[in-house]
């Protein structure tokens, strides 16, 4: 099956995305047995009929800092969202966005010591393990089974944590740069993906940014393992393994296929040199053809001058079967921290940011309420070849203890083994360290 390079088709992204994640179970109705009059051996037990007073609201007032990743948005789109949330709460004096570089690294920092804001995106590295110490319940927001990814931060039955987006892995490509180099059919294959390399290559554009220097983008290959797999606990399943990495295995063959764009001049000519700002804009003059990221990235690339018409997504082919498909995961989740002054305003803001504004699409993410339809193009487009989604799994606690233990960074995996001529060699000193920590773990 291939695709025509032509229009972009429409398709319900709610209902595929529903599919593709499971119902979530209904909450109680909360309907009881009609009251009945009072036996007369009864009646004089019965309490008072005076009505016990209604519980007084929660006061949305005060002053909240929000801890986030975009510092592009902090003096833009999230401001617009803060005057809005003080126009629905006149007592809210101010909402601030404390925006931070390294953020993960950092909010790590920010949580041992416990200097964290009161509302904070959480990314989905930082383990539930971790979780009930710092944050607190959000099951009072009514949010629960109105959102996709809830079971993800679940923790104990308790939602901690409501994801501000989910985000679909594929192609995000030139359109124009793919016209000037023939390519007429869009690739639904994994050789067919290779020739469009080819061609790309051959009309003086450089087919795929990997980023390579700035390395965490590699982190997408990881994931490409999951769809290789066809399993969505492919990665949670590593645990069982004393010695995962295999070059036959699927991360070996998401690896394998990095490797092949590498050493068959497919990616930047100079790895070492990659930059991820100026990538969005060669990406968006059609210098650069495609990356393998997640739609999130498309918005990005808009802001640094590409034309919307000019940008498309695609699943990435992962094999020669011609059946498209896609990893489906979570974006960072809003959490309140549990020692903040204001929780109850806080809450409200996350609430208010999740049901009354376009955040999520204009990060360029999907809707995380189920029902609302995405409206992003490049989104139908991807969604529109009915892809078979795998739906990232929660983190498996064992797997991130001997992952930590093990100390292994998947990026820096990635880099190692583009460099690597034998790529077993290198894997057999990833699975020495993975049964070590096993071993030491007690797993």
């Amino acid at each position: 099956m291939k695709g025509k390079l032509a229009p972009t088709l429409m398709a319900s992204l709610s209902l595929l995305l529903l599919a593709a994640c499971g119902s979530s179970a209904t909450g109680p109705d909360g309907g009881q047995e009609p009251a009945r009059p009072a036996s007369p051996s009864t009646q004089a037990e019965a309490p008072s009929s005076t009505p016990s007073p209604t519980p007084e609201a929660p006061k949305i007032q005060g002053k909240i800092t929000v801890m986030t990743n975009r510092t592009d948005l902090v003096d833009t789109k999230l401001k617009e969202y803060a005057e809005q949330f003080k126009a629905k709460y006149p007592d809210v004096t101010e909402v601030e966005f404390e925006g931070l570089k390294d953020y993960e690294k950092t909010l790590k920092i920010r949580m041992s010591s416990k200097e964290l804001t009161d509302v904070v995106m959480v990314p989905t590295g930082i383990s539930n393990e971790d979780i009930p110490r710092y944050f607190a319940p959000l099951d009072d927001l009514g949010l629960n089974d109105k959102i996709l990814f809830a079971e993800t931060r679940n923790i104990d039955g308790k939602q901690y944590g409501i994801t501000i987006g989910a985000k679909a892995l594929g192609i995000v490509y030139n359109k124009k740069a793919f016209e000037k180099a023939g390519i007429t059919e869009l690739p639904m294959t994994l050789d067919e993906f290779y020739e469009a390399c080819e061609k790309l290559k051959a009309a003086g554009i450089i087919p795929f940014a990997t980023n390579f220097k700035e390395k965490w983008p590699l982190s997408s290959f990881k994931n490409l393992g999951v769809v290789i797999a066809g399993d969505l606990q492919y990665l949670n399943d590593m645990r069982h393994d004393d010695a995962p990495f295999q070059v036959d295995s699927p991360i070996g063959q998401a690896t394998m296929i990095l490797k092949t764009i590498v050493d068959r001049g497919y990616a930047e000519p100079d790895l070492m040199s990659t930059n991820w700002e100026g990538s969005k804009k060669e990406i968006a003059n059609g210098t650069m053809a495609m990356y393998m990221l997640g739609n999130w990235v498309i918005p990005q690339i808009i802001e640094n001058g590409g034309k919307d018409e000019d940008i498309g997504f695609i699943p990435m082919p992962v094999d020669n079967t011609g059946v498209p498909k896609g990893y489906v995961s979570e974006d960072f989740s809003y959490m309140v921290n549990k020692d903040s002054p204001n929780i109850e305003t806080a809450k409200a803001f996350v609430k208010f940011m999740i049901e009354e504004t376009d955040y999520d699409e204009y990060s360029g993410l999907l809707p995380v309420l189920k029902g609302k339809e995405a409206t992003l193009a490049q989104v139908q487009e991807f969604m529109a070849y009915n892809p078979v989604l795998f739906e990232a799994a929660p983190n498996n606690t064992d797997m991130v203890a001997i992952q930590n233990h093990a100390q292994i960074d998947w990026a820096s995996l990635f880099q190692e083994a583009v460099m690597e001529d034998d790529l077993q060699k290198l894997f057999d000193g990833y699975n020495k360290k993975w049964a070590a920590a096993k071993k030491e773990l007690g797993l």
